[in-house]
């Protein structure tokens, strides 16, 4: 089953390297790794979409020394989204079809072509593929998907647990969770 972790590192170089080859040493297959900066400029956030026991998963990301924390987020209400761009082959009789998948699919078509328009869809991944899924007949051309971004619902907040930065701050430019 499927698990999705979110771990927060520090922002340095190196780090992401580290992460994966954690994963490839001991053969934890990878379904999504997001990775980006949050509201601190020393710390980055990491989505982690595994086929794996997420336990095990965890107890191996807090032996990298850059890891200052780690959350399993399977089991708790949570807002996930991934987004795709796709460029579609398309005529007079398609572009139009498509144009009508765009606003079921509340997608957005970001570049248009004299063959082809590049549509942008954002939602979960089953939204993404069923999308994909419709336009495959009419003839996609390319496809990028980013990888799943995971936060919790409500007031459950993933913050650095007394994390310190090299400057001395707890890593927020306002100091304020």
């Amino acid at each position: 089953m499927k698990q999705t972790l979110i771990a927060l590192v520090e922002n340095k170089p190196g780090v992401l390297n580290r992460v994966a080859s954690l994963f490839r040493r001991r053969n934890f297959n990878i379904d999504s790794l997001t990775v980006g900066r949050t509201e601190s400029p020393h710390i980055s956030r990491m989505t982690i979409v595994v086929d794996a026991d997420a336990e095990q998963v965890q107890t191996q990301l807090y032996k990298l020394v850059n890891v200052i924390q780690v959350e399993k987020v399977t089991d708790v209400p949570n807002v996930s989204r991934d987004l795709a761009l796709i460029k579609v082959r398309v005529d007079r009789e398609t572009r139009s079809e498509v144009m009508q998948l765009c606003e079921i699919f509340r997608a957005h078509i970001v570049d248009t072509g004299r063959e082809s328009v590049t549509v942008e869809v954002t939602g979960d991944e089953k939204k993404i593929s069923s999308m994909v899924e419709v336009l495959q007949p009419i003839g996609i051309l390319e496809m990028v998907r980013t990888g799943v971004v995971t936060m919790a619902r409500g007031e459950h907040i993933l913050s650095p647990n007394g994390y310190q930065a090299r400057d001395g701050s707890n890593g927020y430019q306002n100091n304020v969770l």
